[in-house]
């Protein structure tokens, strides 16, 4: 059929009618999400009627609370020409009577947060049941929906409590109420309908307020982004503007096709030596400007050959312009010059050996225009992305990279590996509310980088106060940044300028090498390094020891030169804007933050050059364009040099629940996947070193040539077997238990009791073996099932020390991104294969585990599935029964693919599984017992205890 529905396809009209179709398609899709909220958190509370004609709620609702009292507090004066008030605000109060956790979340709301102000008027009296089937309108009798923005909380005098870096006051007992904004358009409609109609008054007949997850309700900021978007001329770099309405060239925006591409770039530590570096550009000869073979040492600088435009199109036609020179990469090494005499002032290196097909996507995103990777699991793309942005911050120290993520976690990943290089911390600037999961102790929030920076300028001056006793200055010169600068100026400087004229070379004669040395004024404030500090070899080393405690002196004042605005700036608020616009060279958020806060940034004057998105494969187009336009236009020109886009379109999509916009108007295509169906040229990443060779080959099959690194292969823990497991991927058939498969206890809340046991029990089975608990995870593809698990595992083995729980119990689509070492899935249908169809979301199942992966599920239902046949035909190649090999334990040296020397046992069914877990347990807590009854010393070297008045002995715990 046809719906009036705007369509996301290939090509648009203009960037107008781009954000339009955006804009219609997000409202419609918000709304439904927000109707979904509203049915769910309503017939949770089960409003009923009571006998004396009031609603009672016989339920309780995590996001809803009933509302003690509601009034308007404020109707502003309408600005001029408009008929409606310049705002509206109003206090709700509820009473939080509830567990403390959703207490917290509640007095956590943010200022902004939207909430739902609902009416509801129950025609069904007291008792009777809510059947999600019927029509919801009819059984809650709700009437009104409101929508309001939260002002901030009052405290017990009655005013808003003030967002910042400081701890909210502890307020006493339940009640608690907000300041919120509302509609002043709906608030003047509804009044006028009041007043002229005798309609009654909505406002005073509210009584439940909703809230919303936050990570899915920020349609208000988001749409708002887009219509602001809509009335400016925004600009988008020419170089890309054809390529996002989809026409012309797709790889016009390739670096080869650029004007401005760059030939000579600095590699700094991505090769580690001559040979990797050779490795990494088959099919070119490598020319070093320096002969002598002990100096081919990294860091290198390269020199590509350049094809202009035109020859490339030769090229195409196979015609070579001369071939030996098309084909030579001029490479220089270069030394780091020195940056102090400390341990600390030696730069971080990188570790990580690259790929050949790695190289050339560091390549292409430090070179101007669009790159897009696709990343395949486990392929080292989070590695490649932090290596571009060192290697850009390295190579244009004056450009400011943003990086954009999906979620918290990837730029959590991102930040611990950027950590690991050689990248000053003061320019990381993390944006956001994510920071509070970050695993390092530094924080990189805009208050905590505020506060590094303020904790750094005083360290500093306290070098300078160093410094100057060392010198023997008198006065005070370490007070603030500009006495140090001063200092710096009239008594450092002329200190190091006297030297070096004293110890230059003059008329072609070296000095002596004891010189060097001698005349160095700086001895005593260096006496803390390691001695000695100058070699004495040579007159050269020598010198650039001596340049190298100079560096390390005038790095201190430059800083302190950057710090000073934080002496002029008093506020936190203004530091934090300073750094964001001034100080800050990489600054990282998620696409969402950036939608929120676009207006905020460009406000501020927030600049850029390049833009790295990682994850783009799971973000929504419009999403992925917002953070193009973070900054206005200078001189009607866009800054932006490079783009980035670092995803994998082959798992899953952006989520968009209405099945409509999903399909039918294709909202579920990010931009990354539509630049791929155009045909914009990609680099495919094709080593992957998460999984063992087997496992990979579950999934490999939807990749072009996706091979393995030799680490999978060599290392000692992919050669081992899983210890008590005869294979290292197997397909488990789970028939129905007690004559139930898969049940629906509400509508698409699917559960399978038979396969979440025998997840469980096998989960047990794998920690009584001596797995660790944080190395296996549960999988399953829906959320019943998933909350079944998690009540097994609670009622089974939650509480038990012996056993404990698993990594995380969730569903397949909240955990790509992440990977463990020993995944259990379960499949849940029985009756259809329901959206394990989507290849996409087979490709996230199977990817996820490095060393085992075992997949419970109805096998006749889902081996008959054409498009999972790939992955099944390999699954059901092994038993459709488990074996184990209850005999080993974990590690087990046994190598993967040998016959174990023990007995193993074939499990037919759940109860089965479950029976033999319990005797496994059972012994095991007897054998125990013996074992500590063998530790206890003999009855006889035990002394009586002294008899008490009464003649009986005290036994403890009695």
């Amino acid at each position: 059929g046809c719906l009036a529905l705007p369509k996301l396809n290939l090509q648009f009209l203009t960037l107008h009618d781009y954000l339009l179709r955006n804009f219609n398609l997000f409202r419609l899709e918000s709304t439904y999400e927000i109707r979904q909220d509203i049915e769910d958190s309503v017939s949770r509370m089960k409003p009923w009627l009571s006998e004396y004609g009031g609603v009672v709620f016989g339920g309780w609702a995590r996001m809803a609370q009933p509302i003690v009292s509601f009034t308007v507090v404020e109707v502003a004066k309408p600005n001029i020409g408009e008929n409606w008030p310049m705002r509206v605000r109003a206090d709700v109060t509820i009473n939080l009577n509830v567990r403390d956790n959703i207490k917290d979340e509640w007095e956590g709301l943010r200022k902004h947060d939207v909430c739902f102000l609902i009416t509801v008027r129950p025609m069904q009296p007291y008792g009777t049941k809510f059947d999600r089937r019927q029509p919801f309108i009819e059984q809650t009798g709700l009437v009104y929906v409101r929508g309001c923005e939260i002002q901030g909380m009052l405290d017990e005098k009655g005013r808003v409590i003030e967002e910042g870096p400081e701890p909210k006051p502890r307020l006493k007992g339940d009640c608690r109420t907000y300041r919120v904004f509302l509609d002043p358009n709906q608030y003047q409609q509804d009044m006028t309908n009041t007043i002229q109609n005798g309609a009654e008054d909505v406002y005073e007949t509210f009584n439940i307020i909703m809230r919303r997850k936050p990570k899915e309700n920020n349609f208000k900021a988001l749409l708002e982004t887009i219509r602001n978007l809509m009335n400016t001329d925004c600009v988008v770099p020419d170089w890309l503007h054809d390529i996002i309405l989809g026409y012309g060239d797709p790889s016009s925006a390739h670096y080869s096709k650029m004007p401005n591409q760059i030939a000579t770039l600095d590699f700094n530590d991505t090769f580690l030596s001559i040979d990797h570096l050779k490795a990494s550009f088959p099919g070119y000869n490598v020319k070093v400007t320096v002969d002598n073979p002990d100096l081919h040492v990294p860091p290198f600088r390269i020199t590509f050959p350049m094809k202009e435009g035109k020859g490339t199109k030769r090229k195409e036609d196979g015609i070579e312009e001369n071939p030996e020179e098309a084909k030579t990469l001029i490479v220089e090494p270069h030394v780091i010059p020195n940056r102090g005499p400390y341990p600390y002032n030696q730069p971080k290196r990188n570790t990580i050996q690259f790929t050949h097909t790695q190289i050339e996507a560091i390549r292409a995103g430090m070179q101007p225009g669009l790159t897009m990777v696709v990343g395949p699991p486990g392929t080292g793309k989070t590695d490649v992305a932090v290596q571009i942005i060192s290697n850009l911050y390295h190579n244009f120290p004056e450009q400011r990279t943003l990086i954009v993520t999906h979620s918290n976690q990837a730029l959590n990943q991102l930040f611990e590996k950027i950590m690991a290089l050689d990248i000053d911390e003061r320019h990381l600037l993390r944006l956001g509310h994510g920071e509070e999961e970050l695993e390092t102790e530094k924080d990189f929030s805009r208050y905590g980088r505020v506060n590094y920076v303020l904790a750094r300028r005083l360290e500093l001056l306290r070098e300078v106060g160093r410094l100057q006793e060392s010198l023997g200055v008198p006065g005070d010169v370490s007070y603030t940044c500009e006495t140090a600068g001063h200092f710096f100026l009239y008594q450092v400087m002329s200190r190091w300028e006297e030297y070096i004229s004293k110890v230059k070379v003059k008329g072609g004669k070296l000095p002596d090498v004891a010189d060097v040395s001698s005349f160095f004024p700086f001895h005593q404030y260096f006496a803390n390094a390691p001695q000695p500090v100058f070699k004495g070899k040579s007159y050269e080393e020598d010198m650039e020891i001596a340049e190298g405690c100079f560096r390390h002196i005038k790095k201190i004042f430059t800083q302190l030169e950057e710090f000073r605005a934080f002496e002029l700036l008093r506020s936190g608020l203004d530091r934090s804007k300073y750094l964001l616009v001034k100080e800050a060279k990489i600054i990282a958020m998620t696409c969402t933050h950036a939608a929120l806060k676009r207006r905020d940034l460009v406000e501020l004057g927030f600049k850029y050059d390049n833009i790295l998105m990682e994850e783009s494969a799971q973000i929504l187009e419009i999403e992925t364009f917002i953070p193009l336009l973070l900054q206005n236009p200078q001189d009607g020109f866009s800054r932006l040099k490079r783009w980035i886009m670092i995803g994998d379109h082959h798992q899953l999509p952006p989520v968009i629940k209405n099945m409509a916009f999903q399909k039918y108007s294709n909202m579920e295509q990010s931009l990354f996947t539509r630049f791929v169906r155009v045909g914009v040229p990609t680099v495919d990443l094709d080593a992957q070193g998460r999984a063992r060779a087997s496992l990979c080959n579950l999934y490999n099959w939807r990749y072009k040539n996706l091979g393995n690194l030799p680490h999978v292969q060599l290392l000692p823990e992919f050669r081992t077997a899983n210890a008590g497991f005869l294979y290292d991927f197997q397909l488990i058939n789970v028939e129905d238990f007690n004559g139930v498969g898969e049940s629906e206890p509400n509508p698409y809340f699917y559960q399978n009791l038979g396969e979440a046991e025998y997840v469980v029990a096998v989960f047990m089975y794998m920690c009584l073996l001596g797995y660790p608990a944080d190395r296996i995870s549960i999988l399953t593809t829906y959320n019943g099932q998933k909350h079944l698990i998690r009540d097994v595992i609670n009622q089974r083995c939650g509480n038990n020390p012996l056993i404990g729980r698993p990594n995380k119990v969730t569903t397949v689509d909240r955990f790509q991104g992440q990977q463990n070492d020993y995944i259990l899935l379960s499949l849940v249908r029985t009756k259809a294969v329901g959206h394990l169809r989507d290849v996409r979301r087979l490709v996230v199942a199977m990817s996820r585990a490095r060393l085992g992966l075992y997949i419970f599920a109805r096998v006749s239902l889902f081996q008959n599935c054409f498009e999972l046949t790939p992955a099944f035909s390999q699954l059901t190649a092994r038993p459709l029964h488990l074996h184990i090999v209850p005999t080993e334990c974990f590690p087990t040296p046994r190598q993967n693919g040998e016959r174990p020397a023990h007995q193993i046992h074939v499990i037919k069914n759940m109860p089965q599984m479950a029976n033999f877990v319990y005797n496994m347990y059972m012994h095991m807590i007897q054998s125990t017992r013996h074992h500590q009854q063998h530790l206890l010393p003999p009855p006889a070297m035990i002394e009586e205890p002294e008899p008490t008045q009464t003649g009986e002995t005290e036994v403890e715990g009695e």
